[in-house]
């Protein structure tokens, strides 16, 4: 039994019950239902047209839910009345379902989890695993969300730049539980990247491979995190590379930048550099002034106030820094980096501590840990060899 086939067609097959009139959360049910019942008849043997099969099968058992129902009933045989039309064509279906699932009444979250359900084909226990949350809370989510987008009429295009926020916000998630999440956001994005022409769809496709394809290099055999500066570039995937630098670059050529070709323009900068001091920074830097144009994002700053410090000197990194809001996430981290790298491991050290207090996950704060500890070890050799 091909899962992978199975989970492709879930997209599609659902479209079509919504098209056709189902309520969006019946109809999800009715695939759901569908999608069962094929893992235990197709073992023996699988349909010449599996898509066909699913909507077949769906279909009807959405009709048999439904029958107890008058109001439903009605709608049953105003459905019935219309002209039996074949699905619509599987693009479509597809392009409208990710514009349903990134609809602006749904929280990131929500929007997140339905999206990994309706298009990733994902069983809501293996959401709820990739999320560390208990399945009951995850099935509680999902039914909010279906319920919020139940009955909703995408009578024009969607949205594209809120369902690629939705998949980065898949892709950043990495890897938890039983379900690659990077490995999925970029199924969903190729897949989506198929059925729409957009030049941001392809820069963030370009993005997630750029940064998947340094994936092996990022932990070291204790599991600890690896900086950029530090990794086994013989370790990371050139093909991926090569791949997403190709769409980049096809993208770039079509003169409507945006976002993530920005973001994919410096991984691509740093994919390109044999070695970390080889990084060409004054462009990493050119970069990040078409983001901070383009989002005017505080991160961003915060990110470029580091490219600076490496292109410019770690003075200028932390002149750049200053003119931030120190309660920014990962600020301390970053000025303990330029601090050190600016000749002063007794501020840095401090600074790395502090910042070990506020890291958001396990490995970066033992990630910051060690840089105090070391930079403390290595004071502490100073004064007594002195």
């Amino acid at each position: 039994m091909d899962e992978g086939l199975l989970r492709s067609l879930t997209p599609g097959v659902l479209a079509v019950l919504v098209r056709r009139g189902a309520d969006f959360a019946a109809a999800e049910d009715a695939v759901q239902d569908a999608l069962v019942e094929a893992l235990r008849v197709w073992e023996a043997e699988a349909p010449r047209d599996p898509r066909g099969w699913l909507v077949t099968v769906a279909w009807r058992k959405f009709l048999d839910a439904t029958r107890a129902d008058a109001a439903r009933r009605r709608r049953e045989l105003r459905v019935r009345e219309e002209p039996a039309a074949g699905p619509a064509p599987a693009a479509d279906d597809t392009l409208w379902l990710y514009f349903l699932c990134a609809h602006p009444s749904l929280t990131p979250s929500s929007a997140v989890a339905l999206t990994l359900r309706a298009v990733g084909g994902l069983t809501t226990r293996q959401i709820a695993r990739a999320y560390l949350v208990p399945e009951a809370t995850m099935a509680q989510r999902i039914s909010r969300a279906k319920r919020s987008v139940s009955g909703v009429q995408l009578d024009r295009p969607g949205d594209v730049s809120t369902v690629l926020r939705v998949l980065y916000l898949v892709f950043n998630e990495g890897y938890s539980g039983d379900v690659d999440l990077a490995a999925e956001a970029i199924r969903l994005t190729r897949q989506l990247a198929a059925v729409v022409d957009h030049p941001e769809v392809a820069g963030l496709l370009a993005l997630m491979l750029l940064h998947h394809a340094r994936r092996a290099a990022r932990t070291g055999p204790d599991g600890g995190l690896v900086p950029l500066a530090e990794q086994d570039r013989a370790r990371w995937d050139t093909a991926l590379i090569a791949e997403g630098v190709g769409i980049l670059q096809a993208a770039l050529a079509r003169d409507r930048l945006g976002e993530f070709q920005a973001q994919a323009a410096i991984a691509a900068l740093h994919a390109d550099a044999p070695t970390a001091q080889e990084t060409d920074w004054v462009q990493i830097v050119e970069w990040y002034d078409e983001l901070v144009r383009l989002t005017g994002s505080p991160v961003v700053r915060l990110n470029r106030a580091v490219a600076v410090g490496e292109a410019d000197g770690a003075r200028a990194g932390l002149a750049a820094l200053a003119e931030l809001d120190a309660s920014l996430p990962r600020h301390t981290a970053v000025a303990a980096y330029l601090h050190e790298r600016d000749g002063d491991p007794a501020t840095a050290a401090r600074l790395y501590a502090e910042a070990a207090g506020k890291a958001p996950n396990l490995a970066e704060r033992d990630h910051l840990t060690r840089r105090a500890a070391r930079l403390n070890a290595l004071r502490a050799r100073g004064t007594s060899e002195s």
